[in-house]
């Protein structure tokens, strides 16, 4: 089974769907999204969407509850997709932990969450409670150095916790891979990295906590999957990176 560790909410579903077709994706974990960069035809219009994704990682734009409406819905569509629900990190860590336990009986898994720069203990609240619940956190940019340790050191402190650092740590890769690495709850999703031995080097390191994935739509599954098996020795290391290490994972 081949897996997509790492797609958001698409409009129009169908689009997504022939995506994953075209790309022989048989299942990918859904997130729900405030931004929908897909949308725009324009660079004005592309602007726009991004506006939105900045000032909902800002804390200035909610939209949660829309978002999370249109992830229902698409999942609705199809049983291609495995839903992760998303818990709002500002909130009193009680509501968080309530919040942990009721996506808990409703979704495979927690994520994508992004704490504000600096503040990647807000996470804590999340791990402690997720007993066995995967959690995915955004690797890339506004993630800095210092939340990549912060993440790493409530991995340790919470090994039942399953945690998936997401788009191979951004910059910050080379740390990402070590935390990783030395930490065996910890995962690296490997979407929208820059450098193609960034990804060569992650599984060499960590074959069996590495997990294929698109960022879709701000990368391609098509693309993704391209470089995953250009990089990897066919048989059970691919095999393992494309899909069963997250079937694992979740349980599947």
């Amino acid at each position: 089974m081949i897996i997509d560790a790492h797609s958001h909410v698409h409009d129009p579903v169908d689009a997504h769907i022939a995506l994953l077709d075209e790309a022989g994706v048989d299942k990918a974990i859904l997130f729900a999204t405030r931004p929908h960069p897909e949308r725009a035809t324009t660079l004005d219009e592309l602007r726009s969407e991004m506006d939105v994704l900045s000032q909902s990682l800002a804390g200035t734009f909610d939209g949660r509850a829309a978002a999370l409406r249109e992830l229902d819905d698409a999942l609705a569509r199809s049983d291609r997709f495995i839903g992760f629900g998303s818990v709002d990190l500002m909130r009193p860590a009680a509501e968080v932990v309530a919040a942990v336990g009721e996506a808990g009986r409703k979704w495979h898994g927690i994520g994508e969450l992004t704490p504000p720069p600096g503040r990647a203990g807000l996470l804590e609240p999340v791990l402690r409670s997720a007993d066995g619940l995967p959690v995915v956190v955004h690797g890339a940019v506004p993630t800095t150095a210092a939340d990549l340790a912060t993440i790493g050191a409530l991995a340790r402190k919470y090994p039942r916790t399953p945690v998936v650092i997401s788009q191979l740590g951004g910059a910050h890769w080379m740390d990402a891979i070590e935390l990783v690495r030395e930490t065996p709850n910890l995962y690296l999703e490997l979407s929208t990295a820059s450098l193609v031995f960034s990804v060569r080097l992650a599984i060499a390191e960590v074959p069996d906590r590495t997990l294929f994935g698109s960022d879709a739509p701000y990368g391609d599954p098509v693309l993704a999957r391209t470089l995953i098996e250009r990089v990897t020795p066919s048989g059970e290391v691919r095999a393992a990176v494309l899909g069963q290490t997250a079937a694992r994972l979740l349980g599947l």
